[in-house]
């Protein structure tokens, strides 16, 4: 079973990258950030046409969450939760979760948070937050979670390219590793860096200064494991090449393979 997370940055303008790349790697569940679309925008009979069944929390121009799934290998996905609990006044569309062929799969997209400090980077931290405490019920309920996204974090000096020039940047501030570095002591596995230990990969790569072509990039999408499902874990890595493509995201789909069955 193969799960993966993109982050398409305009679901409207990246749609045939998008399709294009279902049709090529045929991932069982594809998690998606960055809709950028209301709800009606999302384009479900494209989806559809292409084999996937998906569910989607859209907000206009900004953010945006979705889960897609093979319907000819694991069916429909269950919608379990909209919106992560623990704040009813945050109207932004960032997690949504799904039973799919019986992993919870949980699509994220965390605030960026910069400029910082700032009331944008408190944002951040105050959702990741209550994302450790969603975490952790869902560690403690026993079940094979993934925990995907855009994570809008650098954990380690290895997942950034010239880290001295990001020390106050959102994405790598002490506080940022932190609150990441403590998510995963609940129990989680970094899915790629636990089968890449050493290599430098990344999984986004700005339009700007030929960042693509210098390779200048940072790892911030992630699939954390729970200990119920990182004993599946096969293999797990980056479609670098369609960031490469014409008009592209400026991420790449990551993935993990799971030897679970269908």
């Amino acid at each position: 079973m193969k799960i993966a997370t993109f982050n398409v940055n305009g679901i409207g303008s990246r749609l045939p990258a998008l399709l294009q790349w279902l049709a090529e790697t045929q991932p069982d569940v594809a998690c998606l950030q960055e809709l950028k679309a209301p709800q009606e925008k999302f384009p479900e009979l494209d989806i559809r046409a292409a084999g996937y069944a998906p569910i989607w929390h859209g907000q206009k121009s900004w953010n945006g969450v979705a889960i897609l799934t093979r319907v000819d290998t694991v069916g429909e996905p269950q919608e379990l939760q909209r919106g992560l609990p623990g704040d009813p006044e945050d109207e932004q569309s960032r997690y949504i979760e799904a039973a799919v062929n019986g992993i919870l799969v949980a699509c994220l997209y965390l605030p960026n948070g910069n400029p910082a400090p700032g009331p944008k980077f408190d944002y951040k931290l105050k959702w990741f937050a209550r994302l450790h405490k969603r975490a952790q019920e869902l560690i403690d309920s026993g079940a094979p979670v993934v925990l995907c996204g855009d994570y809008n974090v650098m954990p380690t000096e290895l997942d950034v390219y010239k880290p001295e020039r990001w020390v106050d940047d959102a994405l790598f501030r002490p506080e940022t590793r932190a609150a990441f570095h403590e998510l995963v002591a609940q129990g989680w596995l970094d899915a790629l860096r636990a089968t890449h230990p050493d290599q430098v990969i990344y999984t986004f790569w700005d339009y700007f200064r030929d960042a693509y072509g210098r390779n200048a990039g940072l790892r911030i999408d992630h699939l954390l494991l729970s200990p119920k499902l990182a004993p599946h874990l096969k293999a797990a890595g980056v479609d670098r090449e369609v960031r490469g493509r014409e008009k592209p995201s400026d991420h790449a789909p990551t993935w993990v393979e799971l030897d679970w069955p269908a």
